[in-house]
Order: structure tokens, then sequence, then C-alpha cells
């Protein structure tokens, strides 16, 4: 039996252990060995509610040089430089604090899903890697803004992570993205949801979700009027780092649906993730119920409605249970999961404008009228249906567990 080592971005949201818990208990139940190693609050919760075991990270460094904040990303150049890794004094407190990890643990196969440091401590310690990415991270891919004609300028950590790479011996990269391709890449999503370059070295294992054997609905939501359409709302983080603004805020999804849809004859079903409601939101309207935490294909099953914030695992819940949605997608990676569900036929968005201090703001009538047209019009539930079946065809984390089985035993 082999011994894995989950990582995964540092960020205090879901969508990544969603993706990965499910994998890591399909690895236990063959007998391997896992554990975790992620410092954020939120993740934390979710793996231990999971019972699996997450290792301790040594304290975080804070970034000084960060690039002026946008939600248009352009790509995994400009993510990374968003994050903090243009500081090269931060970038080598991630990745050192992973490679003490990583020697202590001694794990067979490191598995990562979006951590540029978890990659750059595989390579550097000559660990065997699986990576677990969506198509738009995948080298050679037109990025998060595919759309539109690449610009020029963009912020890049690439110079940065060049010195540290050459510092542990491992070759240089002309960009981020390469170091997500594993010894094993592992794409979480379909063709339809994440088409990848021609010619890519990459399994398609489809979507992976996670929701806790035997987890139910609060007493609450089985409660609601079957004759009444219900709506989820979830919004990721609202605040990443209260009281500050940042990039990848979703405040704005709880802000538009509340003043959207507070008088319409909806039950509207709020979560965030394992995180409070903001100060400005304690007191909802009426027809609005708040969870910090609900199993999300019980609940997308149970709606006639999904808005949320264009997470990639939010994304594909919808489609998958056959819910159709309306998106609100936060940053340029969000936006382009919304215009793939959306082009598919499961979904509408919306996508926010910013002003001068970065936050965002969406049209309250707009909202109103996506969410009526969404819910009127039979073909987006129809495609989700659609759509979800044809995932439903892959194995998800079975089939990626039993591939990541297989590559552990041949190295």
């Amino acid at each position: 039996m082999s011994r894995f080592l989950f990582t995964a971005l540092f960020s205090n949201d879901l969508g990544l252990p969603n993706r990965t818990v499910p994998i890591a208990l399909e690895l236990v139940k063959r007998g391997h060995e896992v554990a975790f190693c992620n410092p954020e609050e939120a993740p934390q919760k979710l793996i231990a509610e999971a019972g699996l075991r997450n290792l301790e990270f040594r304290p975080r460094a804070v970034p000084t040089v960060i690039p002026p904040f946008t939600q248009q990303i352009r790509n995994m150049d400009h993510f990374y430089a968003a994050y903090g890794y243009q500081d090269e004094d931060y970038l080598r407190v991630d990745c050192e604090g992973i490679m003490a990890v990583v020697a202590d643990y001694a794990p067979d196969v490191v598995v990562d899903s979006w951590n540029l440091s978890g990659c750059i401590a595989a390579r550097a310690l000559r660990k065997p890697l699986v990576s677990i990415i969506q198509g738009d991270m995948y080298p050679g891919s037109r990025g998060f803004i595919w759309w539109e004609e690449p610009t020029k300028d963009v912020p890049t950590p690439v110079p940065v992570v060049n010195r540290v790479l050459a510092d542990y011996g491992v070759q240089p990269i002309v960009k981020t993205e390469d170091l997500h391709k594993g010894d094993l890449t592992l794409v979480a999503g379909t063709p339809d949801t994440d088409p990848l370059p021609e010619g890519a070295d990459a399994v398609y294992v489809g979507p992976i979700l996670w929701q806790k054997l035997g987890a139910k609905l609060p007493d609450y939501v089985d409660a609601l009027d079957p004759g009444r359409l219900v709506i989820w709302v979830y919004t990721g983080n609202p605040r990443y780092f209260e009281p500050f603004v940042t990039w990848g805020d979703s405040i704005v999804v709880l802000r538009a649906c509340i003043a959207a849809l507070a008088e319409e004859d909806m039950q509207v079903v709020v979560t965030t993730g394992y995180h409070d409601l903001p100060v400005e939101s304690a007191s909802l309207p009426a027809n609005f119920h708040y969870e910090s935490y609900v199993p999300g294909i019980a609940m997308a099953e149970r709606s006639d409605l999904m808005i949320h914030h264009g997470g990639h695992g939010a994304s594909l819940t919808g489609p998958y249970t056959g819910t159709p949605a309306v998106i609100i997608p936060t940053f340029s990676e969000r936006e382009s999961n919304a215009r793939r569900i959306a082009a598919l036929g499961a979904a509408d968005f919306i996508v926010p404008t910013e002003d001068e201090t970065a936050e965002k703001h969406v049209s309250v009538e707009e909202i109103r009228a996506k969410v009526r047209q969404v819910l009127s019009n039979r073909s987006y539930a129809e495609s989700a249906r659609r759509l979800g079946e044809k995932m439903r065809s892959y194995g998800g984390a079975s089939d990626a567990a039993s591939l990541i089985a297989d590559f552990a035993a041949r190295v």
C-alpha cells in the first residue's frame, strides 16, 4: 500500500477540498494512507468532517509585493502574481513549509490541486507528482480569459519562481502552468466543461464533488413549502481578509441576491461554505434562510435554481444534479467557468463591474431578470439534465483514485 500527501492552494474556501477529499476517501477505502496539508480554516473543517488527517503547517508569511487588484486575472501567471508570489520570501516560506511536511510525512506520491509551492516542493524533493487541475490550467491553454486576445505586460512571478527552482536544482519554467503538469495529470471535468489544448497529456475523470455519506439537509430545508420555488444562493467566502477588499471576494453575490430576491415569492437558502455572514447581512429578509454549510449535492437537488460565485465545483454541481444556475463570477477564473456552462445552455451569468476601490457591483434589476428568465425557460433545466447525464458517465473520484493508485504502484 502507498502513502499519499494531498496539497491544494492555501485559500479559505471549499472548492479544492471538495475536489480532493473524495479521492482521498477512495484511496483510504482501498487500504492506502493519506494526509492533507492545508492550514486554512474552512478547508480544515471539511477535512475533519471527512475524518481525514490534516498535518500541521508552519506559520505563513504575508506577501509584500502585490500587483493592482482586478477581477480580470488573465492566466496562471497573473493569478500567482496576485496571490503574492512575486515576493520571493513569501514563495520560499510556502515552499519550505511544504518541503518540511513532505520530509516528515515521507509520502510515496504528492497529489496536488492548484498549489504552486506544493508542485515545487514535490519536484525539489524528487517526489512523484499527481496534478488534479481544470482545463484552463493546463500548459498551452488560453488562460482564464480565453474569449479575448492575450494582452501584454501581464504580471508574472516566473523570474522569482525560477530563482527558487534553481536553488532546488529544478529546471526553469516558461510559465507557472508548466509546474501543474504532473507525472500524472487528471482533469476534474469533461471535454465540454474543461477543454484542453490539442495533444494534451491528461486524463478526464469528470466532476469530483463531495458529500458525506448519509449527509442530510437541515430540517427547515426539508420543511420548505413544496409549492414554492427554492433558490440556493452559494456565495463562497464573502470576504477573504475582512475588512479589506480583495479581488476574490464574493460578498457581491450576497448583496445582490438580498436586494433582488427579498420581495420575490421564493424560498432562498443562503450558504457560505463554513463562513459567517458579514455583519451588514446579519439580518436577512423574511424569505431567506442561512446555513454556513449544507451538503451540496443534496441542496442542489432540492433547488429549482442555484445562484453562485462561479467556482469550478459550484459550476459543475448545477448540471451534475440537473439544476440550472445564474452565475455571478467574482473573478475571471470563475467567469471562464460561467461562460462554459452558459454556452452549454445550463446557466446564464452576470459579470460584476468594479469601482475604484475594487469593490464589485451588479445590477439588481439584471439579477432579478436573469433569475426569472432561467426559471421560466425550461431549456436551461433540460440542458442541465443532459449535461449531468454526460458528467455522470465519468468515474469521478473512484476513477481518479484507481489511476492514482496504479500510478503509485508503478513508481
